[in-house]
């Protein structure tokens, strides 16, 4: 893996996942202020004094230290190679860098399995997240919705619980589209036990992601906490069924804090499982009922634009995001992404995003990486530019 950050770093990270629990804001300081490696030595050196680990109690400092002496990061390591997955770091290049939108409570690493690369992932995504013991109207609209985004190149992320979760990746892997599994334990667990089949395909069609390491357990705590992964890794969130006070709420509140899109499909008003959604509704969050919706709230202006009258080309189709990438590829020849994102005046995150968006489409040719019009693109170009 190319890797932006030193192995020593990387071992210390991934010793440290075994030490901090996720969402741990005052290790997160301590890991801002010292660095990994640093942070490491002092957890297993001579006892810390208050000045250099600040803000915890003699207890809790001797609970990271407990930890920290039986971490085994080398270990951990071969176990997730063994499985076909990988550990990613802040500073790697697959790392998603929106997860730095959370601040000291940043995941200290990633594990990782499943090909396909993260970060490119994580520009494109949208969370489906609800009830466990959803009703048959909250399963088949998650899985409508699912599918629905997939179709359309959106990558679904969800927790991969039982309910609407499982429904969502469900919906995502019948559509032969992307989908993304953040798990409140280690990668290589099963959980629920019933999910197994489930998991199975998501390592073979997607990408599984935890904070914790190869063979970690859930708690309770850790389904909440984890919940703000899904949030801050995605454009948007939509919540189909959730009590007044479901875990799904929390996935949904974060997002809002971070900024990103806050959705709900509302139901009947009879049920209970509805009552948290329609709060949510009531508060801000936006009303959807299907994909388009969606996708007409976190996609580019004119996603959804009314159909144009008189001779359209193919680029008229596009969104203004895509048609700014599109206008900076020259007629011939081939750029590489940051090239491209000069071009067009956007950041390299956005351009490879709507690169890879236009490549679906059949608009453009990926040669590494480089970049080039496809035929129907060319055509629509020079007719753009008068056949220049």
């Amino acid at each position: 893996m190319s890797s932006g950050v030193s192995e020593e770093e990387r071992r210390a990270r991934a010793a440290l996942t075994r030490v901090v629990e996720p969402g741990d804001e005052r290790a997160g300081r301590w890991l801002r202020r010292h660095g990994p490696v640093e942070l490491l030595a002092r957890l297993t050196g001579p006892a810390p004094t208050e000045d250099t680990l600040p803000g915890a109690g003699e207890q809790r400092v001797q609970g990271y230290r407990t930890r920290a002496a039986t971490a085994s990061p080398e270990r951990d390591l071969e176990r997730v190679a063994e499985l076909g997955g990988r550990f990613l770091c802040p500073g790697d290049p697959e790392w998603p860098g929106q997860l730095d939108d959370l601040g000291d409570a940043r995941p200290v690493g990633l594990w990782v399995r499943g090909r396909p690369d993260l970060r490119i992932w994580a520009l494109r995504s949208v969370a489906v997240v609800g009830a466990r013991a959803c009703t048959p109207y909250g399963a088949h609209v998650s899985g409508s919705l699912a599918s629905g985004l997939a179709e359309r190149g959106w990558v679904v992320v969800s927790g991969a619980a039982y309910g609407v979760d499982a429904a969502a990746h469900r919906g995502a892997l019948s559509a032969d589209g992307a989908t993304v599994a953040v798990l409140a334990c280690g990668v290589d667990a099963v959980y629920p036990r019933g999910h197994a089949e489930l998991i199975r395909r998501l390592v073979e069609q997607g990408v599984v992601v935890a904070e914790l390491p190869p063979g970690a357990h859930p708690t309770r705590s850790r389904f909440v906490l984890r919940n703000r992964v899904i949030a801050a890794l995605s454009r948007g969130t939509v919540v189909v069924e959730a009590e007044y006070r479901s875990g799904s709420l929390a996935t949904a509140r974060a997002a809002e804090r971070l900024g990103r899109f806050t959705m709900g499909v509302p139901g009947p008003v009879t049920s209970g499982l509805s009552a948290g959604v329609h709060e949510l509704l009531r508060t801000g969050a936006v009303l959807v009922t299907d994909a388009d919706e969606v996708v007409e709230l976190v996609g580019d202006i004119g996603d959804l634009a009314p159909a144009r009258r008189g001779p359209v080309l193919p680029h008229d189709l596009l969104g203004p995001g895509c048609a700014r990438v599109l206008e900076a590829l020259p007629v011939r020849g081939a750029l590489d992404g940051r090239d491209i994102a000069a071009r067009a005046g956007t950041t390299p995150d956005e351009a490879l995003a709507r690169l890879y968006e236009l490549h679906s489409l059949g608009f453009v040719e990926r040669h590494g990486d480089r970049w080039q019009l496809a035929t129907v693109a060319t055509t629509g170009s020079n007719a753009r530019r008068g056949g220049a």
